[in-house]
């Protein structure tokens, strides 16, 4: 009777421990297609789902307010992967350990500014300034500084132009980091403000940043708000009927992130 009381408690606690630690332990991932049939967290209101089902049939999927809450969702135990742009992911892993994106890619997308299509000077313009910067170096730099292997992305470079030749005003949505985010300093920052200020330079005009939703910057490019858009913008068939891409500067997509 006293054993079988002993017994009973043990199971209790053992129970209880599961219940806290999340019920159930969840299988190591090394590789994407073992999340086929696993449960991924989901930023609300984008696609990553939709993209992922397009390669993995079978996933199933919880649904959370914002990419970081899916992030944490995965290191909790409450979900096996998140899924969303892997730029974003690894900023994420970088400052978060135990964390790690997948190399084997759901989606690869190329991202790019945007223009009116009207606009093919300003293009050309981008286009030169991204071939230059692959050529010497910079781009190099501008991805080490931004996308660390752990830790917080480093400071923003200070780039000045005289702007005799006027203002250059980009749109952009400072939630996407690390490419447009807002720094310690209340600054928006970011890859994409930095590649946007060497733009500038090179026209000689003063660069003016506008924050907005995300939802809302092609509009305001076409109704002439703004110049030119970037906030880790994929460019898609569909939106270049709407505008007019750059040459691509970052080759990303949608990616996995899992425990490590």
């Amino acid at each position: 009777m006293r054993s079988n009381r002993l017994g009973l408690v043990i199971t209790v606690f053992f129970c209880s421990c599961l219940i806290l630690s999340g019920c159930s332990k969840r299988e190591k991932i090394s590789e994407l297609q073992q999340l086929n049939g696993k449960e991924f967290a989901i930023p609300t209101g984008t696609v990553a789902d939709q993209l992922v089902l397009s390669k993995l049939p079978n996933a199933k999927f919880k649904y959370f307010n914002s990419v970081m809450d899916a992030a944490l969702a995965v290191k909790s135990g409450k979900a096996d992967a998140a899924a969303y742009d892997e730029p974003i992911l690894k900023n994420i892993a970088a400052k978060n350990s135990g964390l790690v994106v997948l190399k084997d890619m759901i989606t690869v997308d190329n991202y790019g500014f945007a223009v009116r299509r009207d606009d093919l000077e300003l293009k050309k313009t981008i286009d030169a300034v991204v071939g230059d910067l692959k050529k010497d170096g910079t781009t190099e730099q501008m991805l080490k500084r931004w996308f660390p292997k752990s830790g917080n992305p480093a400071p923003m470079p200070q780039i000045t132009s005289s702007g005799n030749n006027g203002v250059l005003r980009m749109g952009t949505s400072s939630v996407t980091e690390p490419f447009s985010f807002v720094d310690g300093s209340r600054e928006i920052v970011g890859y994409d403000i930095e590649l946007a200020q060497r733009i500038a330079k090179k026209l000689d005009k003063k660069l003016v940043i506008v924050n907005m939703d995300f939802g809302g910057m092609i509009p305001a490019l076409i109704s002439g708000k703004v110049d030119m858009i970037a906030a880790c913008i994929t460019i898609t068939s569909e939106r270049s009927k709407q505008v007019l891409f750059s040459t691509p500067y970052y080759v990303g997509g949608i990616a996995a992130l899992v425990k490590e």
